[in-house]
């Protein structure tokens, strides 16, 4: 018997039938693989001009589901939303309620002792809907279609379900589809699956994030965060035979719902071939979008996601405390270096602040409510492999914020260390986190 999957469900609003989804055929696409005829009928669907860019809140948001939802019914997925989607609603700035969905789709693994645990899939759902223009005098309406961002991730995101429920007799874990609404609206569909809608996120073992896949000419990305078991994942398949690998990158390639997963400590993957010239405008077609590289992407991330589902242990947030074979006297100071630390290819400690340590700080809940600031000072050591360790503040500000900002330094990728006389060296620097609470004008 299936282990019931408790989701606090919103009410929903039903939409529309089904329109017609799959575009003609083309003498072309007689010769298509399978994969490919399936990924490019998606990505004609769900970018569609009567969805009309799939805004966030829109009807064209609302069948991009509803294509999703019936998608997974036809493979054989198990859905764990209502038709439509679970509903949930983002406030806006002008105070209106905007309504989104989620759409989450089921397979059950085969071990007793980890069906209980999870690894999550997620594609974002929307993109940014439709522009009017005024050109010449006349308004003209554009259509931001985003067939790779982020159709292209949700094609991949409906195979890969199909995949797993084909092959559901070699997965341990059980593994949750999870088309994500409103993630253009800070990625507010991610955010309101772990804090509000799934009952037990502290069971996700791991994410797999599918964002923007379709340009693999440009290259294929994998950024874990520099999460030494995720890297591990990769290395072993790099052991193997593959059509292709993606490059494991330490600089994030694209904001996406992979942030909401890293602010819950669960080690994740952006799986991505980046940004793109036609990103973001009008010209972000299925004509754009390499299907036959897709196929090969779609072959690596299956054994990507297979490994994952198959390991003893879970994958760690935080890496294991090593035993310390070097005393403090080993460690030299930052300064003292003659070619200093580098973060991304920066010596300027401000470049680890502004790219890594604010773009996932985020303001503890409890610490805002109470209207707690200020600065939280924090030291650590760049080993000689170029690992943050011995995280410690050295001057705090309260529980909450010295704990956030701790996690969030710990939790750096990889530096470049420091050398002295050409040999690499432990060197040791303070930074100070900033907690600051916007000030609100007064009428």
């Amino acid at each position: 018997m299936r282990r019931t999957i408790l989701l606090l469900l919103s009410v929903f609003v039903p939409f529309v039938a089904f329109s017609q989804y799959r575009d003609a055929v083309s003498y072309e696409d007689l010769y298509d693989s399978e994969n490919v005829a399936a990924m490019k009928a998606h990505v004609r669907a769900l970018s569609a001009a009567h969805l009309e860019g799939r805004k966030a809140g829109s009807e064209g948001e609302a069948e991009a589901a509803l294509y999703v939802e019936r998608m997974f019914k036809e493979y054989g997925v198990d859905l764990l939303t209502p038709s439509g989607g679970e509903v949930f609603g983002v406030m806006k700035e002008s105070g209106d309620t905007l309504t989104s969905r989620n759409v989450i789709g089921y397979v059950e693994g085969y071990d007793k002792t980890l069906r209980n645990r999870y690894i999550v899939v997620g594609a974002r759902l929307d993109n940014l809907g439709t522009m009017t223009m005024n050109i010449d005098g006349n308004p003209v309406e554009k259509i931001y279609f985003g067939a790779n961002g982020n159709a292209s991730g949700l094609s991949m995101l409906v195979e890969l379900a199909r995949m797993v429920r084909t092959n559901e007799m070699m997965f341990r874990r059980s593994v949750l589809f999870v088309a994500f609404g409103a993630s253009c609206e800070t990625f507010a569909g991610s955010w309101y699956f772990l804090n509000r809608s799934f009952a037990e996120p502290e069971s996700i073992d791991a994410m797999v994030n599918l964002d923007m896949l379709g340009t693999g000419y440009n290259g294929f990305y994998a950024f874990t965060s520099s999460n030494a078991d995720m890297n591990a994942v990769a290395a072993t398949l790099s052991e193997e035979l593959h059509p292709i690998y993606p490059e494991v990158i330490a600089s994030e390639a694209y904001p996406s719902d992979h942030r909401a997963f890293y602010a819950k400590e669960i080690p994740s993957v952006l799986f991505t071939t980046g940004r793109y010239t036609e990103h973001n405008t009008e010209r972000d077609t299925p004509s754009i979008i390499d299907f036959e590289i897709m196929e090969r992407e779609l072959e690596y991330i299956y054994n990507y996601l297979l490994a994952l589902a198959n390991l003893n242990d879970a994958p760690s947030f935080r890496p294991v405390p090593k035993t310390q074979t070097e005393s403090a006297e080993d460690v030299v100071s930052f300064y003292d270096c003659d070619v200093k630390p580098m973060f991304l290819n920066s010596q300027d400690p401000r470049e680890f602040l502004e790219k890594w340590v604010y773009q996932y700080l985020k303001y503890p809940e409890a610490a805002l409510v109470n209207g707690v600031q200020g600065r939280v000072m924090v030291e650590f050591v760049i080993d000689k492999d170029g690992k943050v360790t011995d995280a410690r503040v050295v001057k705090g500000v309260s529980d909450e914020l010295d704990a956030e900002a701790l996690k969030v330094v710990s939790a750096s990728p990889k530096w470049k260390p420091g050398r002295i006389n050409g040999k690499k060296v432990r060197s040791s620097m303070t930074i100070p986190v900033e907690f600051r609470l916007e000030k609100k004008n007064r009428k």
